[in-house]
């Protein structure tokens, strides 16, 4: 079968690694099914795997993608919940120590087939379309765990997003707008922030541009280029939601500001599995549909993980096998 897989890992040129081609058709195991692939679509999760980067070593080679939409045997429309723990937790699955998302210990989604714990696929409601369905396994889901988990926002308060055209940006956007926010968003060019007004947007800034208030909390999926402006952006009281670290690890933070103003900063990684089913439910009553940058076939995941770890893309990255799209 035709996968997309990294051969090895490089912190430097990441995308040297990155191969399409045949690899065996992976034969699932007692409480697993194998979902034939319909969407699935590109994450900066996988550029860390290209990188060497993990929750966990890395054993290459090993399939990237770790989220999609795909058919069971029996015909059904499926998608994927990405986290997997250990048999004994019982819990936010996030916080399980041993937890992996697909693809970090498992091969993972970006091939023609794929295997999956039977827990692991919910039904695709029908009024989501595949493409849309495919981007909610990490994207999405790590977007609305930021925003209806983590920031404490009620309806009418102000966010900033940091980005305006990545994956989880675009989430944030959308859902905060259908949610009654008042979004505000960075971008790094004109294009970008008229992307993320078409979005829900009210207003847009360049990057590092002063605000002229402070906001009730901001969403970061950059990291270190970003936190300065995030942790001076925000209103004494409020909230940083950090998911990303595009641009490096480590964080300038200002303590001084962090305990005078009583700041408080979350992490998050992707969300629960209720989490996620109340995502799919809330998509489904608004009517959401995901913003998509560009959908390729499979045999084309060299260009789109190129074009994801290059930042060139406009909203989500996703890929395609199969006739049954639609």
């Amino acid at each position: 079968m035709l996968a997309i897989y990294a051969a090895s890992g490089n912190d430097e040129n990441p995308l040297n690694g990155l191969k399409v081609g045949q690899v065996p058709l992976p034969t699932p195991p007692e409480g697993w099914v194998r979902v034939k692939l319909l969407a699935s679509s590109v994450n900066y999760h996988d550029i860390f795997t290209l990188k060497g980067f993990g929750a966990h070593p890395i054993k290459f080679p090993r399939i990237i993608g770790c989220e999609g939409v795909g058919m069971l045997e029996d015909g059904s429309r499926v998608v994927v919940y990405p986290f997997m723990t250990t048999p004994t937790y019982i819990g936010d699955e996030t916080l399980d120590p041993g937890r992996h998302a697909l693809s970090e210990l498992t091969e993972g989604t970006l091939a023609e087939y794929f295997i999956v714990p039977e827990k692991n696929v919910l039904p695709l409601p029908d009024t989501i379309d595949v493409v849309s369905g495919a981007v909610l396994g990490i994207s999405w889901l790590t977007a609305y765990r930021m925003l209806f988990t983590k920031s404490g926002l009620r309806a009418g308060q102000t966010m900033l997003v940091q980005g305006s055209s990545g994956g989880v940006s675009t989430a944030l956007i959308q859902l905060g707008a259908a949610a009654g926010m008042r979004v505000w968003a960075t971008g790094r060019t004109a294009e970008k922030r008229q992307l993320a007004q078409s979005l829900g947007a009210e207003k847009t800034f360049e990057p590092g541009e002063p605000l002229a208030t402070q906001v009730d909390a901001v969403f970061d999926t950059s990291g270190a280029a970003t936190w300065k402006h995030s942790m001076a952006s925000v209103k004494a009281g409020g909230t940083i939601v950090s998911c990303g670290a595009h641009s490096g690890f480590e964080l300038p933070t200002d303590s001084f500001r962090l305990f005078v103003d009583s700041l408080s900063i979350h992490g998050v990684y992707a969300g629960s599995f209720h989490e996620f089913k109340d995502l799919i439910s809330f998509v489904a009553a608004k009517g959401i549909k995901p913003c998509i940058g560009k959908v390729l076939p499979l045999s084309q995941g060299e260009e789109a993980v190129k074009l994801v770890f290059e930042g060139k893309t406009l909203g989500k990255m996703v890929l395609t096998a199969g006739s049954e799209v639609a």
